[in-house]
């Protein structure tokens, strides 16, 4: 299931709306700013019934 979250780049500072997976539960993975293009990672907190808890933005390499 995809869930909107508001984010904000770890490199630019801007914020944007990121569509997260929540079907495979916690993950990390590497997506790229939609304002400047930086590779973010992800890091995504999943409950047991599938809804978001938390996403976590760092830059690739933190």
């Amino acid at each position: 299931m995809l869930e909107s979250w508001f984010v904000d780049c770890p490199w630019c500072g801007e914020g944007f709306e990121a569509d997260i997976d929540t079907s495979a539960g916690d993950a990390e993975y590497v997506e790229d700013c939609r304002v400047c293009c930086a590779p973010v990672v992800f890091r995504i907190r999943v409950a047991a019934d599938g809804s978001l808890l938390a996403v976590e933005t760092l830059r690739e390499g933190d």
